[in-house]
C-alpha cells in the first residue's frame, strides 16, 4: 500500500488541505452544543429574546462556516483522489507493457483487469474518505470527550467507557472484515475469468451447444463470490447496531447522571443537553468513522494487489550497454531450447539452423510442434532455456529489446485489428508511412481489394475487426507488418485463411520485395512452405529435418507424411 500512495505525489497540498478544512469543519461543530447550552441557560430563563436571537445569529454562521470548510475539503480529497487512481492506472499500464509474455501468462489477464478496474476504484474510494475523515471523526470522539471534562469529570468518564467499547467493536469487526475482503477481491478474478471467456468464446459455446454447462460453472463461481460478500457483509453489518446501543446504553447513564447533578445543583439544563449532543455527535462520527475503516480496509487490500503487479519485476529486460547488429537481416539458432513456466518438459530441444538474408524459411509441423515457440524467440518475446539465439549476428539477449524489435515485424497466429480506420490500423506498423508505402505495402498483402471494398483507407473498422471475413483480417495484419519495411517478417500462421491462389499470390509477392526482408513462414500447410528456401520440419519441439521440399520428402518421414495426408500423394516404392 506504501507504493500506491507514492502516487500522491504532486498532491501533497491537497492532501495537506483536505484534512486541515476538515478539521476546522469539525471544530466548528464541537462550539454549537456550548452555542445551544447558553440559549438555555442564559437567554430562555431571562426571557430575552435579542440574546436567543444573536445566539441563533452564531449557530447559522457557524453552520456556514462548517458548509464552506466542507466543500472545500471535499475539492481537494476528491481532486488528490482521483489524481491517485489515474497516476496508478497510467503507471500499471505502463509497467504491464514491459511484462514479458511469461510474466503476463502467469498473473492472467483475468486479474490485471480487475486490478486495473475494481482495484484502483477501491482505492480512489478509500483515499477520498480517508483523507475527509481520518482526521475529523478521531478529532471530533476525542474533542467531545474532552469538552465533557470541561463541562463535568464525572459525566466524562462515562465518555471515556463508551469510547473504549465502541473502539474494540469497530476494530474488532475491522480484524476479522480484512482477510475477507482480500478473498472476495481474488475470487472477483474469477468470475471475471469465466465472463471473459464466454465473452470471447461465444461462437465456439454455442456451436458446441455448452451454453448450460458454462452457466453452471458461471453461477457456481459467482456463488462463491456471493457468499463471500454476504459473510463480510453481515460481518460489517453488526458495527451499526452495536454501536447504537452501546451509545443509547451510554446515553441513558448520562441522562441519569446529569439528572442526579442537575438536582444537586452541580450541572446546569443547558450543560446537560451540551453532555448528549456531545454524545450524539460520537455516535454519528464513530458510524462514519466505522464505513471509514471498511472501506479503507478493502481500499488497502486493493492497494496491495497493485502493488503486486507493479512489483513484478520484467523477467525480459534491455542489457545496459546494448550492442548494435552487425549484420542485416540474418538469424541463426545454436543449440538452442526453451520450456515455459510450470512446464516439465521443453517446447524446443536443441534447435540450430541458420537463415540470411533474403531467404524464405518455412516452419512445418503438426499441432504443439514448437512453431510458434520457434519464432517467438526471434523478437525475443520469450528467452531461450539454453543455447543462443543470434539476429542480425548478435546474441538477442545483448541487443535492445526496443531496436531489435524495430527490424522485426511479427504477424501473429490470430489476426486482431483495432477499432478506427484502415489507415490508422495499417499506421501501426510505421507511424510516418506515407501512402505510397501503405499502397505497396497492400499491394504485396494481397489487400487492396479489400481497402477498395470498403470505400477506402479512411473506411471505419470495428473493434476486432468484426466487420471483416477471417481472410480481409489476415490480409490487412499482413500488410500492416508490410508497411514498417522490416528486415526480417513473421507470419505465424497468418495465411490460414487465405485461399491457395491468394496464398500463392503472396508468397510470390513477398520474394518480390524490394528491401529482401527474411522472411519465416508458420504454417500447417505444405504448399505455403513447398518453395521456401528451406524449410524447417518441427515434431514435439525436435528438429526432424531442414531442407528444400524436394530433399525433405525423400529423407525426413514426419515432412513426407505431412505431405502426403495433405496432397492425398501415393507413395512411391
Amino acid at each position: 500500500m506504501k507504493k500506491v500512495l507514492s502516487y500522491l505525489k504532486g498532491y501533497w497540498l491537497e492532501s495537506l488541505l483536505s484534512p486541515l478544512f476538515k478539521l476546522l469543519e469539525a471544530s466548528f461543530e464541537l462550539i454549537v452544543p456550548f452555542v445551544i447550552a447558553a440559549i438555555i441557560d442564559k437567554g430562555i430563563p431571562s426571557g430575552d429574546a435579542h440574546y436567543v436571537f444573536r445566539m441563533g445569529l452564531v449557530l447559522v454562521g457557524l453552520a456556514l462556516l462548517g458548509l464552506a470548510s466542507s466543500v472545500t475539503a471535499q475539492y481537494f480529497a476528491a481532486k488528490a483522489a482521483v489524481g491517485l487512481a489515474t497516476k496508478l492506472r497510467h503507471a500499471v499500464f505502463a509497467h504491464i507493457q514491459k511484462l514479458s509474455y511469461s510474466d503476463l501468462d502467469r498473473l492472467g489477464a483475468s486479474t490485471l483487469i480487475t486490478r486495473m478496474t475494481s482495484d484502483i476504484n477501491q482505492v480512489q474510494s478509500g483515499v477520498n474518505l480517508g483523507l475527509r475523515l481520518f482526521l475529523r471523526s478521531p478529532f471530533i470522539v476525542f474533542g467531545a470527550m474532552a469538552m465533557a471534562f470541561v463541562i463535568d469529570p464525572g459525566c466524562a468518564w462515562i465518555f471515556v467507557g463508551a469510547i473504549a467499547i465502541l473502539a474494540l467493536i469497530v476494530f474488532g469487526i475491522m480484524l476479522i472484515t480484512m482477510p475477507l475482503h482480500k478473498k472476495t477481491q481474488a475470487q472477483l478474478d474469477d468470475v471475471l475469468l469465466h465472463t471473459r471467456e464466454n465473452l470471447n468464446g461465444v461462437r465456439v459455446l454455442r456451436a458446441f451447444g455448452r451454453e448450460d454447462e458454462e452457466i453452471e460453472s458461471f453461477n457456481q463461481s459467482h456463488a462463491v463470490l456471493t457468499r463471500l460478500q454476504n459473510l463480510s457483509g453481515r460481518i460489517s453489518a453488526l458495527m451499526n447496531p452495536l454501536t447504537y446501543i452501546a451509545i443509547n446504553l451510554a446515553l441513558v447513564l448520562l441522562i441519569r447522571a446529569g439528572a442526579v447533578r442537575v438536582n444537586a445543583g452541580r450541572l446546569t439544563q443547558g450543560e446537560v443537553v451540551a453532555l448528549v449532543n456531545y454524545m450524539g455527535q460520537i455516535l454519528v462520527e464513530l458510524i462514519k468513522l466505522a464505513n471509514l475503516i471498511i472501506t479503507v480496509t478493502k481500499a488497502a487490500a486493493c492497494g496491495r494487489r497493485v502493488s503486486a503487479v507493479l512489483e513484478v519485476r520484467p523477467s525480459l529486460i534491455s542489457p545496459g550497454k546494448a550492442e548494435a547488429p552487425q549484420q542485416s537481416g540474418t538469424v541463426e539458432f545454436d543449440h538452442v531450447s526453451t520450456k515455459y513456466q510450470g512446464s516439465g518438459s521443453e517446447a524446443l530441444s536443441d534447435v540450430c539452423f541458420s537463415a540470411r538474408r533474403g531467404q524464405i524459411i518455412g516452419v512445418i509441423g503438426g499441432t504443439g510442434s514448437g512453431k510458434s515457440t520457434l519464432v517467438n524467440l526471434i523478437p525475443r518475446f520469450y528467452d531461450a532455456s539454453s543455447g543462443v539465439v543470434y539476429v542480425d549476428g548478435v546474441d538477442v539477449r545483448r541487443q535492445s529489446i526496443a531496436e531489435l524489435r524495430k527490424r522485426i515485424a511479427v504477424v501473429p497466429q490470430k489476426a486482431l485489428l483495432f477499432k478506427g480506420t484502415i489507415r490508422e490500423n495499417l499506421l501501426w506498423g510505421n507511424p510516418d508511412a506515407d501512402d505510397e508505402t501503405i499502397t505497396e505495402a497492400l499491394q504485396a498483402a494481397q489487400a487492396e481489394d479489400v481497402v477498395r471494398a470498403k470505400g477506402g483507407l479512411d473506411a471505419e473498422i470495428e473493434q476486432n475487426g468484426r466487420n471483416l471475413s477471417g481472410g480481409q483480417r489476415q490480409r490487412l495484419t499482413i500488410a500492416r507488418a508490410l508497411v514498417r519495411k522490416p528486415e526480417i517478417l513473421i507470419l505465424d500462421d497468418s495465411a490460414s485463411a487465405l485461399d491457395f491462389a491468394t496464398d500463392a499470390r503472396l508468397r510470390m509477392s513477398l520474394r518480390k520485395l524490394s528491401y529482401r526482408p527474411t522472411v519465416f513462414i508458420v504454417s500447417q500447410r505444405a504448399s505455403s512452405v513447398r518453395y521456401a528456401d528451406q524449410i524447417i520440419v518441427l515434431d514435439d519441439g525436435h528438429v526432424a529435418g531442414i531442407g528444400v521440399h524436394e530433399d525433405l520428402l525423400e529423407k525426413c518421414t514426419v515432412y513426407r507424411e505431412i505431405f502426403d495426408s495433405q496432397f492425398r500423394r501415393e507413395v512411391e516404392a
